[in-house]
């Protein structure tokens, strides 16, 4: 325990005098260099953590969660029903197709991802049924097509214009195999949010996906979405076992590698990002080092009124941790309002210099994501008490062994 007059004469120290003003300003460097170390650290973890939760809210959001797709055999409506023994764990199923085509519209061309659902089916997609921006879903099925709204925009499409679309399945004339081509009449526009999907994805029915791609059976694949995504991959394994003779996939397996890219560049940030409280706490280091020279006559004075060695590294220490706390303390308050504004803090930097903070076209979002995580904010506010603790044990030791006798032989 720290006795009161440990209390009195350690605060006493942490307000250097006129003539000490080199140590006051390594004081203060030691402060703000903890503070922003925490608080950049804080940020960084945030807007990585978001950027995930986001990335995977757009990718469950339009993507199936389990994917059954034909190998040797087609897929039978008799295994199919055996999912009902998974009911509590499967919220819907879907029969899709998806293909590669090429959209032609006046002198522009551009290949696209076709997504084929029933008429009935694209409503039950959140993130499309929510993200409409012109026309309507109502008016999804024969010749028509939805497209995202990065794609209207780079061919200055908007809502009743007409298309063409050319698929790799071929046509046999007189002259020789020709692509299937067909014209689609856009009935609406959607926006996600990740541009890359809005860019390169239209949705179409069945139907039309059928006249345009001449469809079999192997070329159409059951989508399973879950009640619980994360739980994905335990779930496959029980519905490889009914479809045996396909080829199943989880959304994880599809983003395997990316989210592994990302959960080692948050690890390898946060260690680099670290060493900025580190270098700060070397210098609570320094300036107790040279506050211990400096109240050298002090520390003998002290000593020889009866002061213990215990009781001076106490006041050394606690002056160097309560320099390291308060940082630590308000680094994690600067990091969290950060953390919380961010979108608002990079709209008023992108309008104050007119520069471009997060492009759509990197990142795939139109916003900086930002999740504040209180498990990390308590992890990094820990680590940087630990780094404090430690940097304060020696000057504090090394003031504590000071010996009387030597410091007021000369004065």
């Amino acid at each position: 325990m720290i006795s009161k007059i440990e209390r009195v004469i350690a605060f006493r120290y942490l307000k250097p005098k006129k003539k000490e003003g080199f140590l006051k300003i390594i004081s203060i460097f030691s402060f703000m260099g903890i503070a922003l170390g925490v608080a950049v650290l804080i940020i960084v973890m945030s807007v990585m953590g978001g950027f995930r939760t986001e990335l995977v809210n757009k990718i469950l959001g339009f993507n199936p969660h389990i994917i059954i797709k034909p190998y040797n055999n087609k897929i039978n409506t008799s295994d199919v029903g055996k999912l009902n023994e998974l009911a509590e764990d499967i919220k819907r199923t879907s029969f899709t197709f998806s293909g590669q085509a090429i959209l032609i519209n006046k002198e522009n061309t551009t290949g696209i991802l076709v997504r084929s659902y029933k008429d009935d089916e694209i409503n039950k997609i959140d993130l499309i049924n929510n993200g409409i921006i012109d026309g309507s879903l109502k008016d999804f099925g024969k010749n028509t097509i939805s497209i995202g709204k990065e794609l209207a925009i780079s061919l200055n499409l908007i809502v009743g214009d007409e298309i063409t679309l050319m698929s790799t399945s071929n046509l046999q004339t007189p002259f020789g195999n020709l692509p299937l081509q067909e014209k689609f009449t856009i009935s609406s526009v959607f926006s996600t949010g990740l541009a890359e999907f809005d860019q390169n994805v239209i949705f179409m029915s069945f139907e039309n996906a059928n006249s345009l791609f001449e469809l079999s059976d192997f070329d159409i694949n059951l989508e399973i979405f879950l009640r619980k995504p994360e739980e994905a991959e335990e779930i496959k394994k029980h519905i490889q076992k009914i479809f045996d003779e396909q080829y199943v996939y989880s959304w994880m397996d599809l983003n395997k590698s990316f989210f592994s890219a990302l959960k080692v560049e948050r690890n390898v940030m946060f260690i680099i990002l670290t060493l900025i409280i580190i270098v700060a706490a070397f210098n609570i280091i320094s300036g107790l080092t040279i506050l211990v020279k400096n109240k050298t006559k002090e520390i003998a004075i002290l000593r020889t009124l009866g002061v213990s060695k215990n009781s001076i590294a106490k006041i050394f220490f606690l002056i160097g941790f309560s320099i390291g706390s308060m940082a630590t303390f308000t680094g994690v308050i600067i990091g969290i309002l950060f953390s919380y504004y961010i979108e608002e803090i990079r709209i008023l930097i992108t309008s104050i210099f007119n520069i471009s903070l997060f492009p759509e076209e990197i990142y795939f979002l139109s916003q900086i994501p930002s999740e504040i995580n209180p498990e990390y904010i308590f992890i990094i506010s820990i680590f940087s008490l630990l780094i404090t603790f430690f940097a304060t044990i020696f000057p504090s030791i090394s003031a504590a062994k000071l010996d009387p006798v030597q410091a007021l032989k000369y004065e």
